[in-house]
């Protein structure tokens, strides 16, 4: 006699499935406003919009976002415009990769400093270092499905 283990469909996934409803978004007025204070998270500039992360990562606990929703707004960096545009204008996990940086653990860092401008500037600061120095340090090429080729090099050249 044999026993068989019972397992919703969503026992090993964060994003929704089916008709489910859609989960309730948590909106933070005060922290959007906060965001928008602070310089971009790549470049440094000014002035910025509240970005949200779409993407979701179980480790961080971010949950997929579905087709009309926006995620909550703990989950937000600020950027340019222009790297705005370019982070929904693609792969966004792409985007962050380019640029070295884990933009889930700074929104995470910028939430739990809400209002605190200090802390909130040398987590920005943090960032644009490390924006920086991984630019750097890449070859001249471009990325394709995640890994970076030499310039030139076709991702069919083998």
């Amino acid at each position: 006699m044999g026993f068989r283990i019972a397992r919703p469909e969503t026992a090993f996934s964060n994003a929704p499935i089916g008709k489910q409803k859609k989960r309730q978004r948590d909106h933070d007025a005060k922290h959007l406003d906060w965001i928008r204070t602070l310089p971009c998270v790549i470049t440094g500039n000014r002035p910025v919009e509240a970005a949200h992360i779409r993407y979701a990562d179980p480790v961080y606990g971010k949950s997929e976002t579905g087709m009309g929703e926006k995620p909550s707004d703990k989950w937000t960096v600020p950027l340019t415009s222009a790297k705005h545009r370019e982070q929904h204008s693609g792969n966004e996990k792409l985007f962050w990769l380019r640029h070295g940086l884990d933009p889930l653990r700074i929104a995470l860092a910028l939430y739990s400093c809400t209002g605190d401008d200090e802390q909130g500037h040398l987590i920005i600061r943090e960032a644009i270092k490390t924006a920086a120095s991984f630019a750097a340090a890449q070859p001249t090429g471009l990325y394709e499905r995640g890994q970076l080729l030499p310039s030139g090099r076709n991702s069919d050249d083998g």
